[in-house]
């Protein structure tokens, strides 16, 4: 057996209400939006598949403020993968999230898709292995490092 712990998109959404970004998953109070897309991870042994976005909607100027603050945060998923345009990243349906809950998006917003620490399970579902334990989408690991800290903590601690 094999353990690891994979990071959580949550981890930058404080950073995000700092700013004056509302994440319309917290205010519709219901787990975040997640698609498998038609982006394909390099595969390593048996595991390959789609990567996994989760999407937040927001006007065109928070998106790009978003994409200036998560941008410095490279452990912690870091900028935004497409912004404004599913259909670039194999996404035909924003109703129908293959994981979580769709989010009501506003006239004049745009989603906004971060890579999602989801898209192992999806490699998983393609490994065919007899027994895996994982999480529930949407729901992460909660260590005593705190959100703002996190980024930093991850750059100190990674092999060099």
């Amino acid at each position: 057996m094999v353990g690891f712990l994979i990071g959580c998109s949550f981890s930058f959404e404080e950073a995000l209400l700092k700013a004056g970004i509302e994440i319309r998953h917290l205010t519709e109070k219901h787990n975040v939006p997640m698609y498998k897309t038609s982006v394909m991870t390099n595969p390593v042994g048996r595991f390959k598949g789609p990567m996994v976005v989760s999407m937040r909607p927001m006007s065109p100027a928070k998106a790009q403020l978003a994409r200036q603050i998560t941008a410095q945060m490279p452990n912690v998923h870091g900028a935004p993968l497409q912004i404004g345009n599913p259909q670039a990243i194999g996404i035909a349906d924003l109703a129908h999230p293959d994981y979580g809950d769709a989010d009501s998006i506003k006239p004049g917003e745009v989603p906004v898709f971060w890579p999602c620490g989801v898209t192992p399970q999806a490699a998983i579902e393609n490994a065919g292995l007899p027994l895996v334990i994982t999480h529930a989408p949407g729901h992460m690991f909660i260590t005593d490092i705190k959100n703002a800290d996190l980024n930093t903590y991850l750059d100190a601690h990674q092999p060099k």
